[in-house]
């Protein structure tokens, strides 16, 4: 008989899959379904990138690449985190190419975590953390964030609340997944302060960092000071400031230390993106970001679209996204728990959202809504959203 390994036990579903097997199943049924669930870009991927991979096909470039990362992408990564970020790193020694933002948090949390350990976790926060922190041995340590003014907020107060003897490493996500919360350069700073001072190592997931709104700006932890430096592992993506996410090509920049050894980890999983989506990677960072203010320009009319559909409905509250493409909803004042609003919406009004409580306890009363898709599909996934709201 097969048994699964013991390490496996602590792995879950993400809420996304766990929603979409729900959805499939109405969807078999022949329920018309609309989705404002995933944070998937509904934009293409712009064309000097596809045509990089396409020239780069027609080249022959479909050979195993570099398994650290094919060096003149690695050489766009280092140029792109001094240009846009504030931050250098060594192309040869501080460098990773991975398969996408997700596979970089695995070699991250692989490399730092030992059985035991602690790892200090917003809550509430993009909860596909969770299952890789438990596969590396650790402990998830949730650090209750209160959603104040309008917006979630993560304080030292709240850290230091969390923090035990096992702490070893605080993982955050700026713009915040899924609170919408783009952390200022001096709650980043209080945060750091932190970190160096309980000697914890971080984890910064800066995949929404071109994505704000309304003046907030996004800012590197790494580039606050050299010791915070010393101590993050950035890790980011081309997927949804380029709109590839399919492309699954992502990067890791850290010391020369911590990259060695995650690039051990790495040789054990993947052989990295395929060489002609490194090629188009490059282009996407070395080449023009006229594209990248231009899709910024449409998720900021999109977030605009969102707040004016659901302001005013009884009972809720739209809180603003300052960075991403989600607006969460704050449906306390309905006293029904979060997923069982979810269902109700799924179910009677066929519209997708996630749940708050999915990403922790400090969710539970909020709803997740996403604008990474627009045009008809948001328009008619929000009246159907507005229809269910009113409808209690």
């Amino acid at each position: 008989m097969f048994s699964p390994a013991d390490r496996t036990a602590a792995l879950q579903p993400t809420a996304v899959n766990s929603v979409l097997a729900e959805v499939r199943a109405l969807l078999a049924e022949g329920r018309d379904v609309v989705s404002l669930m995933r944070g998937e870009p509904d934009l293409a991927t712009p064309p000097h990138i596809v045509e990089a991979a396409v020239r780069s096909l027609q080249q022959g470039r479909t050979a195993y690449p570099d398994n650290r990362g094919e060096p003149r992408l690695r050489e766009a990564v280092a140029d792109k985190l001094e240009r846009r970020n504030g931050v250098r790193y060594d192309p040869g020694s501080e460098i990773l190419i991975t398969d996408g933002a997700t596979f970089g948090i695995y070699a991250a949390l692989m490399t730092v975590v030992n059985p035991g350990d602690g790892v200090l976790l917003p809550d509430p926060v993009y909860d596909a953390y969770q299952s890789p922190i438990r596969l590396a041995g650790g402990v998830v340590q949730p650090v209750v964030c209160e959603l104040r003014d309008g917006r979630f907020r993560l304080t030292v107060d709240a850290l230091e609340t969390a923090c035990t003897g096992e702490s070893r490493v605080l993982l955050i996500n700026s713009p915040w997944n899924p609170t919408g919360t783009v952390l200022t350069r001096e709650e980043l700073s209080a945060v750091c302060e932190f970190a160096v001072r309980r000697n914890l190592t971080l984890i910064s997931d800066e995949i929404y960092e071109t994505i704000t709104y309304g003046g907030r700006a996004h800012v590197s932890p790494a580039s606050l000071a050299p010791e915070v430096r010393e101590r993050t592992v950035t890790v980011n993506s081309l997927s949804k400031t380029y709109a590839m996410t399919g492309w699954r090509v992502g990067y890791c920049a850290a010391p020369a230390s911590l990259i060695r050894t995650m690039f051990l980890v790495l040789q054990q999983s993947s052989r990295g993106p395929a060489t002609f989506v490194q090629d188009a990677g490059t282009a996407a960072l070395s080449g023009p970001q006229d594209c990248v203010a231009e899709m910024r320009e449409t998720y900021t009319q999109r977030r605009q679209t969102v707040l004016d559909a659901l302001i005013g409905l009884p009972g809720t509250r739209v809180l603003p996204p300052e960075g991403g493409f989600f607006a969460m909803l704050d449906v306390r004042a309905t006293g029904m728990p979060s997923n069982e609003l979810r269902r109700r919406l799924l179910r009677e009004h066929g519209v997708v959202v996630l749940h708050g409580g999915a990403y922790g306890p400090a969710g539970e009363g909020t709803l997740r809504v996403s604008f990474a898709t627009g045009g008809a599909v948001l328009d008619r996934g929000l009246e159907r959203l507005r229809a269910g709201l009113s409808a209690r």
